[in-house]
């Protein structure tokens, strides 16, 4: 029997008193939800945020040595930095079909499975006797890594509780980024026992990962509802036709797009560049001064700090994505993140290089735990959406792909301020799509009960 909420009267405007068992089954999205600070994160969760640390923890191993590593066969550096391209192409080919592997078998299986390859690709590099090797090694590891990033994101959305999604985001972003941070310390401890070791070490700490998923994790009973004849049936998956249908997901791409161009794809690149040029430009002149060690060194320092900032503020965006919203904490880091980029190429003092990287790992940190949750609002907890999703992820890689080489293409031909101006400025424009107040549009039959997209 459906339980009857009671309204305001018309006729008196008094507010009748509802029941707790009653409001506590009722969910606005975007609005506080009352048992908000009650919900328990599920063990599922947990689990993938165990596992998400130690993965993080293990390419962390990997990431400092990788181009040396490649070097060591007597390739140039535009080799040696194929070694990277080469895992992102791989991720980005195979995303679709990911997607309908997830469909087909299951997030979990899927996640653990790309773990293992992910973990064999590895030991072959560690294997490694010539640069073919290497690729080939690379690549495989790449489909791996597709693999499991988009069953995670399926985990992440079917056992998430509608109420802290972006509590739940916040914290899976947390645990990877401390894995990030924490992996190149004990990276640079183990590349002192052979640039081989790392591979080692992340393949164990991949195949660990891999035996949490599969005996921690359960796979959930397909969804039912009823058809037109009131027979249950598994619930449908949503396709990428039907997410397309909702405006918040097609404001997700192009905002993943211009996050994987402008912040992940010039963070790496362009932004220790620019510190080897400003230190040039400051102290070139100077006997015995080399811009370049000193330039690495401020790039080190300036992306610790980003990392910092984007660490303080993860959590705590999640929460606040919860009570107020997706969209206006989307809207609020696009904004600051589109500034703080176009700022970063008129900088001249080192103290404001870092100063602006705190402000951008804010600003990703405002935005990345509410845009997860939002595409996780779309699919829901009830379907699949392993297409979506995997679309949703493809779009970074692309931005980590292009945003690079179009940035090296304008700083050779105009200079720094160019191309910072030109990824702020997509920032800028993506944060259009979720200016707040704006409601989105969405097909009713194909949302969950109470989305509203805000």
């Amino acid at each position: 029997m459906s339980k009857h909420i009671p309204t305001p009267s018309m006729d008196t405007g008094a507010i009748p008193v509802i029941p707790e068992s009653i409001r506590r089954s009722v969910h606005i999205q975007g609005s506080p939800h009352p048992a908000q600070e009650n919900t328990k994160v599920p063990t599922q969760i947990k689990v993938l945020i165990a596992a998400s640390f130690l993965i993080a923890l293990g390419y962390g191993l990997v990431a400092p040595v990788l181009p040396g590593f490649a070097r060591s066969f007597d390739v140039g550096a535009m080799a040696a930095t194929f070694v990277v391209s080469a895992f992102a192409l791989s991720r980005l080919l195979f995303a679709p079909v990911s997607g309908k592997l997830i469909t087909a078998f299951g997030e979990r299986r899927i996640y653990s499975t790309g773990l293992i390859i992910v973990g064999l690709g590895s030991i072959g590099a560690g294997l490694s006797i010539n640069y073919p090797m290497l690729i080939a090694s690379r690549i495989i590891g790449g489909t791996g890594s597709v693999m499991f990033t988009v069953a995670a994101m399926g985990i992440l959305v079917r056992n998430s509780p509608p109420s802290i999604r972006g509590k739940v985001s916040g914290y899976y972003a947390t645990s990877f980024l401390l894995g990030n941070i924490l992996g190149p310390v004990l990276g640079a401890a183990a590349s002192a026992l052979g640039m081989r070791v790392p591979f080692f070490v992340y393949a164990g700490m991949l195949l660990c990962a891999s035996l949490i998923v599969m005996t921690q994790l359960k796979d959930q009973a397909p969804q039912t509802h009823l058809n037109t004849q009131g027979i249950p049936v598994a619930k449908p998956e949503l396709t990428l036709k039907e997410a397309l249908k909702f405006s918040n997901y097609r404001s997700a791409l192009f905002t993943n797009l211009t996050v994987g161009w402008s912040i992940f794809g010039l963070q790496s690149t362009v932004v220790p560049l620019a510190a080897v040029a400003l230190l040039a430009s400051l102290h070139g002149s100077e006997a015995g001064y080399d811009p370049a060690a000193a330039g690495a060194r401020l790039a080190g320092f300036t992306l610790a700090t980003y990392a910092t900032g984007n660490a303080l503020m993860q959590i705590y965006s999640g929460k606040l994505g919860d009570r107020i919203g997706r969209r206006p904490m989307i809207f609020s880091g696009l904004l600051l993140a589109g500034i703080v980029t176009i700022v970063f190429g008129t900088i001249t003092a080192p103290s404001a290089f870092v100063a602006s990287a705190i402000l951008l790992g804010i600003a990703a940190a405002l935005l990345s735990p509410s845009l997860q949750a939002a595409i996780s609002d779309i699919v829901g907890n009830k379907r699949s959406g392993g297409q979506p999703l995997a679309y949703f992820q493809m779009v970074s890689d692309i931005g980590l792909i292009v945003g690079p080489l179009f940035a090296g293409f304008i700083i050779d031909a105009w200079g720094f301020f160019p191309a910072f101006a030109v990824a702020g400025a997509l920032l800028l424009i993506a944060a259009i799509g979720w200016i707040p107040g704006i409601k989105p549009k969405f097909p009713a039959d194909l949302a969950d009960k109470g989305y509203t997209g805000r």
